[in-house]
């Protein structure tokens, strides 16, 4: 017995939160994005702006990541600890550079490269903790990405009418209590040894295989959905919350709600992946999702109180598939690289992000809620590019022709 016995009973549990702690990085400045129009004047395009930013540096950092095999060169816990300090650090700097627009987004884009030393590697620490059921105990991580996501406007809507830098400085200190936690947790005992340097094309190796090509194609779709919606809903809600003639305080604390209700997805969804497979979970809420954002623009004479429903169902669908496309993924990825061939896939995924994040926010003013047709293509496709796939954890899995 040690001091971490403590800590290695419970891992998967000191990984959820220390990944909730520091995934509220990514979205901190859209939780005060209200206070920051009103206050700077910032437009819906420049909140685009700073969180294409940030997506632009998590896709470099995960790039970086996959080019020098720095998931699979040194521990992972230390990567994340070491992320989540600075990304902790960088947060707080906004703050101070939150006027001088060039230099916040600068700030916004190191954030996004630290954030790529916590999602990844965050996968990576489950994987060498619970390497049983990989799908469920992933839902729990990408759940507490989602109520990370989630929780500056909850940090917000717990500080009106203080000061809008408090939420940030709110989401520095848990990034730095999460990078802590895993520090004192360390790697896992089920990945291999740290491995030697590697090229960017060992990471890519994986999708010359038909099965992990599929899964990433479905992945991507998910991707294009996602993040534009995140960056939308507030946008979503401030619209019903006008038109129900209510306080505009309920716009942080509804945004929260729809988007962390999205943990719920993601850990029901690993409890029937249990039973039915991941891949049965990605297919179902892949077309639940793209339902409604087919619906919404067509129900927009709906009541406020329905819309606002759809929303939380939204919120619930869009992301229960993502823990099961990156189990799915890891069962076909090469076991000794697995922490770049991941970090590949984030990399590509978070890349489609940028242009459907770029069209929704320039084109919001001009077509309102009909923008949300823009991100259909997302759920199409991946459901295409999983139409001939099976689930490894069905009993007869049908192979997928190579081409």
């Amino acid at each position: 017995m040690n001091d971490n016995t403590f800590w290695q009973r419970h891992p998967l549990a000191i990984i959820v939160l220390a990944q909730l702690c520091g995934t509220s990085l990514w979205f901190s400045v859209n939780g005060v994005g209200l206070s920051l129009a009103h206050d700077l004047g910032f437009s819906e395009v420049d909140l685009g702006r700073l969180t294409l930013a940030v997506q632009a540096g998590f896709i470099s950092g995960t790039l970086f990541i996959a080019t020098t095999g720095l998931a699979d060169r040194f521990r992972a816990s230390r990567i994340f600890a070491a992320s989540c300090l600075l990304g902790a650090l960088v947060n707080a700097g906004f703050i101070l550079t939150a006027a001088h627009f060039p230099l916040a987004v600068l700030l916004r884009f190191v954030t996004g490269l630290c954030l790529a030393g916590i999602y990844p590697l965050g996968m990576k620490l489950v994987i060498g903790w619970t390497p049983r059921h990989t799908g469920a105990a992933l839902s729990w991580l990408v759940g507490m990405l989602t109520l990370g996501t989630a929780l500056p406007h909850l940090l917000r809507g717990s500080t009106l009418g203080m000061p809008w830098e408090w939420p940030l400085l709110g989401a520095s200190l848990l990034a730095l209590l999460g990078g802590a936690m895993v520090h004192a947790l360390g790697d896992g005992p089920h990945l291999p040894p740290p491995a030697g340097r590697v090229r960017l094309s060992e990471g890519l190796a994986a999708l010359g295989e038909g099965r992990f090509r599929a899964v990433a194609g479905g992945y991507f779709g998910h991707c294009w959905e996602l993040y534009a919606f995140w960056m939308l809903t507030p946008f979503l809600v401030h619209r019903e919350i006008e038109r129900l003639l209510a306080s505009s305080d309920l716009v942080a604390w509804l945004s929260f709600s729809i988007i962390a209700l999205g943990l719920v997805g993601c850990v029901g969804g690993g409890l029937v992946s249990r039973r039915l497979g991941s891949l049965w979970v990605a297919r179902w809420a892949l077309t639940a999702s793209g339902a409604i954002c087919l619906a919404y623009p067509l129900l927009t004479w709906a009541s406020p109180g329905f819309l606002l429903v759809l929303l939380f169902l939204w919120g619930l669908t869009v992301i229960a598939d993502s823990p099961q496309f990156s189990a799915l993924a890891a069962a076909t990825a090469p076991r000794e690289r697995v922490g770049s061939t991941l970090a590949v896939m984030n990399a590509v995924g978070f890349a489609l992000t940028i242009p459907a994040i770029w069209l929704t926010t320039s084109l919001w003013a001009m077509q309102g809620t009909w923008v949300l047709w823009w991100l259909l293509p997302g759920p199409i496709l991946g459901l295409w590019a999983l139409r001939r796939l099976a689930d490894p954890a069905s009993p007869t899995p049908a192979p997928l022709r190579q081409e």
